[in-house]
């Protein structure tokens, strides 16, 4: 178990090794690896696209394909259901095939399943369009949980230590700005039914073109040479033996829980954002608006939180206090979204939800490879993601179990055909877990950076070899 405290502070804060010392140690970056980052990042915002492109516009859908709220919300959810088990899998596989493959083999998937949920939409009769919609978003699903922790394996195997958050800053929140585009484009394409098949359409078009460039320009799974002292030593423990050392790590498994619990808050939070303001007499633009804020503020956030972290490797600090700003603004949420006309507040509130609570993903991917080392990163990332995928599904059933019908005549803009709902138990809940996950994490993870100590250890230990070795003679 982790015994140690303090965040890390006083290990690894300084650059990579010197370039002379770097050749000595064999390192070396290739330019391909932003070639493989921008793939996989399109991957990861094509399959997010997908993931909630139903969502902005869930009323719509429904009255389409005559179907009822919780068939729309299914076409959202199955992806945390499918995700879980096929998180475990995608683990193993990661670990097992290699980065390429697995890349390559998540895009055909991806592009299968956006065009198989497409089908209704054509000129062909088809009885029965929900088990097409929920065919094609589960063959999107199985892609969801390896996207989104590949990141952090890309940045350790390609990228030098004072580039790997960046690295998989760019790669994680590539995911949110796939949920942004679900966010705009949806509302933006769909205002009437006959415009729904040009919207799963235009879906096909990125997934398609990522499946292209996976396919045709992925040649290695690791670099010739490794860029780093962590990258050196990538000999990962096995698979199961990983989980285990994993299981008995105290810090990583309160980072997990608590942070996958931040996850899945987010999830049912983007999920369900258009249904809770729509009760409220707020249009799907305002909803699609507010959620477009939350992912820009979010991007920015993390964009400079990275910079800053890849320079002071202040991975615990940084995850605490954005972890605790982001359950303040959550409370106000609830309390907001349940009021009419407050436009600007609302607008407000998720911007500053972003730029707290988003921001500090792909950071807190980091911590959970920092502190686990030396287990492989795609298990250390990739179960906080599954554990976050299992508490978006029981947030988005929860919250929406909690709600209830109400009968007396309201301002909803809602166009499901049925009576608007309440979600004022439900926001209060969310709020309270995020302040409950928020608190834990605060008060009990503690961890040493393990990762930056191994390699500084190494560098220390081949600078005293290379200094002791006997220097040649001078020539009279």
């Amino acid at each position: 178990m982790d015994g140690g405290a303090g965040g890390g502070r006083g290990t690894g804060r300084g650059p990579d090794a010197p370039p002379a010392l770097g050749a000595l140690l064999g390192y070396r970056v290739y330019a391909r690896r932003w070639l493989f980052l921008l793939v996989l990042s399109l991957l990861n915002c094509s399959n997010a696209a997908l993931w909630l492109s139903f969502a902005p516009v869930a009323d719509i859908i429904a009255h389409h394909f005559v179907l009822s709220t919780e068939q729309i919300n299914w076409l959202s959810l199955i992806y945390l259901v499918v995700s879980i088990p096929s998180g475990v899998v995608a683990i193993w596989v990661l670990d097992s095939v290699g980065l390429r493959w697995a890349t390559i083999t998540c895009a055909w998937l991806n592009f299968a399943g956006s065009t198989f949920r497409a089908l209704p939409s054509l000129a062909i009769k088809i009885e029965d369009p929900f088990a097409f919609l929920m065919g094609g978003q589960s063959l999107c699903a199985l892609v969801q949980t390896m996207v989104i922790f590949s990141p952090a394996k890309l940045a350790a195997l390609w990228f030098p230590e004072h580039q790997r958050v960046t690295a998989n800053m760019i790669g994680t929140m590539s995911n949110s700005l796939g949920i942004l585009m679900a966010n705009l484009l949806s509302p933006t394409l769909v205002k009437k039914e006959k415009d729904i098949p040009w919207m799963l359409g235009i879906y096909i078009i990125p997934a398609g073109l990522a499946c292209l460039l996976a396919t045709a320009c992925l040649w290695d799974s690791v670099p010739p040479s490794p860029p780093s002292g962590g990258a050196a030593r990538c000999t990962s423990e096995r698979f199961l033996e990983g989980l285990k050392l994993l299981l008995h790590n105290r810090a990583y498994v309160t980072l997990a829980v608590c942070f996958g619990g931040g996850i899945g808050i987010f999830s049912g939070f983007l999920a369900l954002l258009e249904q809770v303001l729509c009760v409220k007499g707020y249009s799907k633009e305002f909803a699609g608006l507010c959620g477009a804020l939350f992912i820009v503020f979010g991007v920015l956030g993390a964009l400079v939180l990275s910079l800053y972290v890849d320079q002071t490797k202040q991975f615990t600090e940084a995850v605490k206090i954005g972890y605790c700003l982001t359950s303040v603004v959550c409370v106000a949420f609830a309390l907001v979204s349940q009021l009419q006309g407050q436009t600007l507040a609302l607008v407000t509130i998720c911007s500053l939800l972003g730029l707290f609570g988003l921001s500090v993903v792909p950071i807190a991917m980091e911590l959970a490879v920092e502190c686990s080392f030396p287990v492989s990163e795609g298990a250390a990332a990739g179960l906080v993601v599954v554990l976050g995928q299992a508490a978006g599904a029981l947030v988005v059933v929860l919250l929406t179990a909690l709600s209830v019908r109400r009968a007396e005549p309201s301002t909803s803009t809602c166009q499901d055909g049925q009576g608007p709902l309440d979600w004022k138990v439900s926001m209060l809940l969310m709020a309270g877990l995020c302040a409950l996950f928020s608190c834990c994490l605060t008060l009990f993870f503690h961890t040493r950076y393990r990762r930056l100590e191994a390699e500084a250890r190494m560098s220390r230990s081949i600078q005293d070899d290379a200094d002791r070795a006997p220097q040649p003679a001078a020539t009279p």
